[in-house]
């Protein structure tokens, strides 16, 4: 059974399980854009006292296993990333980051948790912030996922599912409550509401950024095309005019 409720309080760094680590991921040798360069220093400005790891081609293994060296092969490096921020947390524990995730203010107050994340909206978890221990259970359990998996398909076609999809799947089994709620399972894992880590609603431009916010994903998706992100840019503009559920009501309009 989750642990549910409205009122909680954040437990003390002083009583730290997870160390000052921040893992991140860049695969594919590509520069960095402004924007991922700018949040990458928000993350010295407020995590300064942080050790910070780059995982890449020099330090991974790309063929771990198939699932990886496919998707490293396809060139769809954001899928490698997912099973390379779990392998950190296993093997070191700390915080993992995507690069796109601004930090907002110190994050000294999660360390207290065994391990922790936040949902993406009101149903799904996000995976752009997410910390743990070093050799967390539920961190070996989302890696063995990985292990009778192909990036590849019988159709010459990818597996697209994203991580997010994955995860919330797996913490179904542990009790989440696919409220957006703050919860902690039986497996020790604690999420927090989406304005914690993930105020941005990509899908329809939404901000819900509030008092309680500590990192913001902006959802850079540089792995895809330039008109696709520009589109993006665009809809988050046009929401904050028209506002997202006018948004969401054209989309579902559209078709």
């Amino acid at each position: 059974m989750a642990v549910l409720g409205g009122d909680f309080v954040l437990k003390e760094a002083a009583d730290t399980n997870i160390p000052r680590i921040v893992h991140y991921c860049w695969f594919g040798r590509g520069e960095k854009s402004k924007k991922i360069l700018k949040c990458m220093r928000s993350w010295q400005k407020h995590l300064g006292n942080y050790t910070f790891i780059e995982w890449n081609e020099d330090n991974f293994d790309v063929t771990a296993n198939r699932y990886v060296r496919e998707a490293y092969e396809a060139k769809k490096y954001a899928f490698v990333s997912d099973y390379a921020r779990l392998h950190a947390l296993y093997h070191y524990g700390g915080l993992y980051l995507d690069t796109d995730v601004e930090v907002l203010r110190p994050m000294d107050d999660f360390l207290g948790h065994e391990a922790f994340s936040g949902f993406e909206d009101g149903t799904f978890l996000q995976s752009g912030t997410m910390g743990a221990e070093k050799g967390h259970p539920w961190i070996a359990e989302l890696l063995q996922n990985y292990e009778n998996r192909s990036f590849l398909l019988g159709d010459g076609s990818y597996d697209t599912t994203t991580n997010t999809a994955v995860i919330t799947a797996i913490c179904q089994k542990h009790g989440l409550v696919l409220d957006g709620s703050f919860q902690t399972l039986s497996n020790g894992v604690t999420f927090y509401p989406r304005d914690y880590f993930s105020p941005y609603d990509y899908i329809n431009g939404g901000n819900y950024r509030t008092s309680n916010s500590y990192t913001i994903h902006h959802f850079a998706k540089s792995w895809l095309p330039a008109h696709v992100r520009l589109r993006g840019d665009v809809k988050r503009a046009v929401s904050r005019v028209v506002g997202p559920n006018m948004i969401a009501r054209m989309r579902k309009l559209l078709g």
